[in-house]
């Protein structure tokens, strides 16, 4: 498999990665190094993996993703569904951290 060299701006890794999830599972994940962040359904991993870099300026080991669909939902008898959204468990190499306190603008 060939290595991509090509890095991504700036403005691209903002919209990437839309925030981080902070539930009490994902931070729980934080003691084994790894972190969640919910990104864009357009985007692939090795994205997402140099989106963080750039950012976080971390160096990333692995990104699992998954896609959830959204649920059906009535409203006032009306029948409706949530949106789909897209989550990324990033693991990033021994040493590295990521504040969670930090908000994407």
């Amino acid at each position: 498999m060939r290595k991509r060299s090509i890095k991504i701006s700036q403005e691209r890794a903002m919209s990437i990665l839309s925030k981080p999830i902070t539930t009490e599972k994902s931070t729980n994940l934080q003691q084994f190094n790894q972190y969640t962040f919910l990104v864009s359904k357009n985007s692939n991993s090795f994205e997402i993996k140099q989106a963080i870099e750039t950012l976080f300026k971390v160096k990333v080991i692995k990104i699992n993703t998954s896609i959830t669909r959204g649920k059906m939902k009535s409203f006032k008898g009306n029948f409706g569904y949530r949106k789909d959204s897209k989550k990324a468990i990033v693991t990033l190499k021994e040493g590295n951290t990521i504040d969670p306190s930090l908000e994407l603008k």
